[in-house]
């Protein structure tokens, strides 16, 4: 007589769990200049970044105080599209302004 398999005596077989990794997150940074307008700024962080005024004339005296300023956290790939959209916006309006992504 052969022994049943665990599948026949009606347990379930589950493969191994496998742990889930949160996606890493990145810094997108304003840094400062003298020529980009404090106004322009702002209305990067309001309409990019979709900061209240308040918020964004805040990060708007970082940067102009510190030399930098955080505009948001996100995962790599929409922190590289803002990117892109602040340096596209930049150049539209010929301001200088640099963006760039640091790991949080």
């Amino acid at each position: 007589m052969s022994v049943p398999d665990k599948q026949a005596a009606g347990e379930v077989l589950s493969a191994p769990r496998q742990e889930v990794q949160e996606p890493s997150l990145y810094k997108v940074l304003l840094h400062n200049d003298d020529y980009t307008s404090m106004e322009f700024v702002v209305m990067i962080l309001e309409t990019i970044f979709h900061k209240t005024t308040p918020e964004a004339t805040r990060i708007m005296m970082d940067v102009h105080r510190q030399g930098i300023g955080v505009a948001g956290i996100y995962t790599r790939d929409i922190a590289e599209t803002k990117m892109h959209q602040v340096i596209d916006q930049a150049r539209h309006n010929d301001f200088p302004l640099k963006c760039s992504l640091e790991r949080a």
